[in-house]
């Protein structure tokens, strides 16, 4: 991956610095929509519930069952049964509870706009090995165009975890937001560009939501 494209990247550990939480631990339902991402997802959440089984069974066995039933290996069979798929559902609707929208909807826009910078990653590589001929100059205004949703992403995700954690604080105090919308929108790509086009309008779009988000957070 090319020194400018790196430098775009939101790292996992950033994420958790702005936010204040681990981003594989918010809910989302359009991770659900991704096979390979709902795969990931599920397979963390039963490594999870089997983790918390045994102290679950066997606070359950010793402290209810023994005293009240006596020793009984069916029954603890059937905790070891239930029990994982309880914490599962349990954590589920937890989640969906506890979990700002507004954050699960900014992560979503963190993903799409690492996706843009995926695509520009793959048609370096295209270029390097000889298979496209693409504008350097149109590159660099959909890079330019990053940056900007960069700081956007950053000071929304700012936003939200000082909301959330301060929530009597007015979301009408204008110094925390910033507006790079229309400087986005001054950014032009040539027509015969049309994968840099596609890219930088896919990345106006990311901006567009961002915004929204934006003063979603500003309203009272």
């Amino acid at each position: 991956m090319q020194p400018d494209l790196l430098g775009l990247e939101i790292t996992k550990g950033e994420l958790r610095r702005l936010t204040g939480v681990d981003s594989e631990d918010v809910f989302r339902p359009s991770i659900l929509k991704n096979r390979e991402k709902r795969f990931g997802f599920f397979m963390n959440e039963v490594i999870t519930a089997l983790a918390f089984t045994p102290i679950v069974v066997g606070f359950i066995y010793a402290f209810i069952i023994l005293p009240t039933i006596g020793s009984s290996i069916l029954i603890g069979l059937l905790l070891l049964t239930l029990v994982p798929l309880i914490v599962i559902l349990a954590r589920w609707f937890w989640r969906r509870k506890t979990c700002p929208k507004s954050l699960t909807k900014l992560l979503d826009e963190v993903d799409e706009y690492h996706e843009v910078i995926q695509a520009i990653d793959i048609n370096d590589q295209l270029d390097t090995a000889g298979n496209t001929q693409s504008n350097i100059s149109d590159r660099d205004q959909v890079i330019a165009a990053l940056q900007l949703i960069r700081e956007d992403l950053v000071v929304a995700l700012k936003t939200e975890r000082i909301l959330r954690d301060n929530k009597k604080l007015l979301a009408s105090n204008q110094d925390l937001f910033v507006n790079n919308l229309a400087n986005l929108q001054a950014l032009q790509v040539s027509t015969e560009a049309g994968e840099y086009a596609r890219l930088l309008n896919q990345s106006l779009q990311i901006a567009v939501d961002v915004q929204t988000q934006i003063k979603k957070l500003q309203s009272p």
